[in-house]
C-alpha cells in the first residue's frame, strides 16, 4: 500500500468508543480554547477583510460563522472561523506538527458537523484523528520541513484537516487515501509571511482545503495515491530526498495518541509560541525580584536559534508583527508583568516606554541551540539594573506546555471566559463551557453552535 492507504486504513478503523479517556478529554479542552480564540479573533481587521471577500455574494448556509448571526456555506465557514482562530496567535501549539493544529481542523470540522448534522461524538472523534494524521506526518518531516521555511500549520494541517473531515463524513479508505492526495496539492504556507495578516490566511486556506479535499473525495475526485512518496511527490518536492523519514510517519500510531503525549498545548499569552517561555520568564523574574522598567539597564535574552529566526523583531511596525516581536514581548511583560490583547491593538506597540526599554533588550540564540534535541523552547533572561545588579531565571518549558501535562482546567475555562466575554453575551459563556465539556453527550453540534451566535457586524463587501 502507499502512504496516504496506510494513513487512510488507520484514519477509518479510528472509532470513539476504543479512544482513551485522556484522548476524549483532550479534544475538549482543544475544542473549547479553540472557539474562544475564533471567537475574539472574528473581530480583527485581517479576518473581517477576508470574510468581506468571501462572504460578498453568499451568505446563507448550514454553517456558523462563530460570534456573528451570520451563516454561509460550510468551506467559506471552515476558511474564516479558522483564520479567526489564528489570526491572535493565540491558539494552542502540537510539537510533532511544529504548529497549531486545532484551529484549521477545528474551523472545518465544525462547520462540516453543522451541515451534516454530526454528534458530539462524531466531531471529538473526527478532530482526533485530524491531529494524529497531520501531528505523525510532522514526526516524519520536521524539523527540516519548518527550518526550510514551510509554515506546517498550513502544509501539514491540510492533511489533518483531509482526514478529519474524511472521518467525519465516514469515508472509506479508498476515498480517504484520494483525500489525502488531493490534499498534498494544497500543502501551502511560506514563513515569510510571519508578522502579517497573510500567516492567519494560511490557516484560513489549509481548512477550506483540506475540507474541499475530503468533499471531492467523497464526489469521485480522481488523484495520485502516491502523491507522498512519488518522486515528484510531497515527500520529495517540499524537503527533498534525505530530508524525511516517512517510517515515521506510520509508527507508533495511536500509539499514544499525539493529542495526549506530547499532547495540545494551550497558551497563556496572545502571542508566538517561540517566546513563550521567554514571556514566562520576564513575569515570574518581575514579581519575584519587584523589577520595573526604570530600574533596567539592559536585558538579555537567549533563546533556540530555530525560534529566534522569526522572533528577532526589535521594531516591529504593526499589532501582527509585536506578536512575534521578543523584544516586545518582553518589554511588555515586564511593564505589565502579563501580555494582554490590547497590547497588540492599534498603535500599542508605539508606546514611547515600550520603545525605551525595548533599545535595551539584546537577544541572542542560545549556545546550546544545537545540543537541545528534545525540547527547544527554553528561555534564559537576564537583567542588568542600573546599580549593577544582575537577576537571572531561566525555564525549559511554557506553563501547560509540558508534554503529557495538559493546562489545568480552571485556568482553560478563565482564558475561554476572557475571550468569549469579548463577543458572547454573558449568559452564553458558561453554557458554552458545559456543553463542550459534555461534547460526547450531544447528539447534535449545533447544541453548541447555537450558543456561540451574537450580533457581531462582519465588514461584509456589498
Amino acid at each position: 500500500m502507499t502512504l496516504a492507504e496506510e494513513l487512510a486504513q488507520r484514519i477509518v478503523s479510528l472509532r470513539f468508543d476504543e479512544l482513551p479517556g485522556e484522548a476524549i478529554a483532550a479534544a475538549k479542552a482543544g475544542l473549547l480554547d479553540t472557539l474562544g480564540v475564533a471567537l475574539v479573533g472574528q473581530n480583527e481587521d485581517a479576518t473581517r477583510t477576508a470574510a468581506s471577500l468571501l462572504l460578498a455574494d453568499a451568505t446563507h448556509g448550514p454553517s456558523l460563522i462563530f460570534g456573528t448571526t451570520t451563516r454561509a456555506s460550510p468551506l467559506a465557514a471552515a476558511f474564516i472561523n479558522g483564520m479567526a482562530a489564528n489570526v491572535l496567535d493565540y491558539d494552542d501549539c502540537n510539537a510533532s506538527l511544529g504548529g497549531h493544529p486545532s484551529a484549521p481542523i477545528l474551523g472545518a470540522v465544525v462547520a462540516l458537523a453543522e451541515q451534516v448534522y454530526a454528534s458530539g461524538r462524531q466531531v471529538l472523534a473526527a478532530y482526533i484523528a485530524g491531529v494524529e494524521t497531520a501531528a505523525k506526518i510532522g514526526r516524519g518531516v520536521n524539523d527540516y520541513h519548518y527550518e526550510h521555511g514551510w509554515h506546517p500549520t498550513s502544509t501539514l494541517g491540510v492533511f489533518g484537516v483531509a482526514a478529519a473531515c474524511a472521518h467525519l463524513l465516514g469515508l472509506s479508505r479508498e476515498e480517504t487515501a484520494i483525500a489525502l492526495a488531493i490534499a498534498a496539492s494544497h500543502a501551502a504556507g511560506i514563513k515569510a509571511n510571519f508578522g502579517t495578516a497573510t500567516k492567519s490566511l494560511h490557516i484560513g486556506n489549509c481548512a477550506r482545503n483540506g475540507m474541499m479535499a475530503a468533499l471531492l473525495a467523497e464526489r469521485g475526485f480522481t488523484a495520485a495515491v502516491d502523491a507522498f512518496e512519488h518522486k515528484q511527490g510531497f515527500l520529495r518536492v517540499y524537503n527533498g530526498v534525505g530530508n524525511f523519514d516517512a517510517a515515521r510517519i506510520l509508527e507508533r500510531w495511536a500509539q499514544p495518541l499525539d493529542i495526549v503525549m506530547p499532547g495540545i498545548q494551550v497558551k497563556q499569552h496572545p502571542c508566538c509560541l517561540s517566546v513563550q517561555s521567554a514571556v514566562d520568564a520576564m513575569i515570574a523574574l518581575a514579581k519575584e525580584d519587584d523589577l520595573n522598567a526604570p530600574q533596567v539597564a539592559r536585558i538579555d535574552a537567549a533563546i533556540h536559534g530555530r525560534r529566534l529566526e522569526h522572533t528577532d523583531r526589535p521594531a516591529p511596525d504593526s499589532g501582527i508583527d509585536a506578536m512575534l516581536s521578543l523584544q516586545y514581548c518582553l518589554a511588555r511583560a515586564l511593564i505589565g508583568r502579563q501580555i494582554a490583547l490590547a497590547d497588540f491593538k492599534g498603535d500599542a506597540h508605539r508606546e514611547p516606554s515600550v520603545c525605551d526599554l525595548m533599545k535595551r533588550i539584546q537577544v541572542r540564540a542560545h549556545p546550546d541551540s544545537d545540543k537541545s534535541e528534545h525540547n527547544d523552547f527554553f528561555a534564559e533572561i537576564a537583567v542588568t539594573t542600573h546599580d549593577g545588579a544582575e537577576h537571572r531565571i531561566r525555564i525549559d518549558r511554557p506553563v501547560g506546555h509540558e508534554p503529557g501535562e495538559p493546562l489545568p482546567l480552571p485556568l482553560l475555562k478563565a482564558k475561554f471566559r476572557a475571550c468569549a466575554s469579548r463577543v458572547l453575551p454573558a449568559g452564553n459563556i458558561g453554557s458554552v463551557i458545559d456543553l463542550v465539556l459534555q461534547c460526547d453527550r450531544l447528539n447534535s453540534i449545533r447544541a453548541i453552535t447555537d450558543q456561540l451566535c451574537a450580533p457581531l457586524a462582519l465588514a461584509l463587501a456589498g
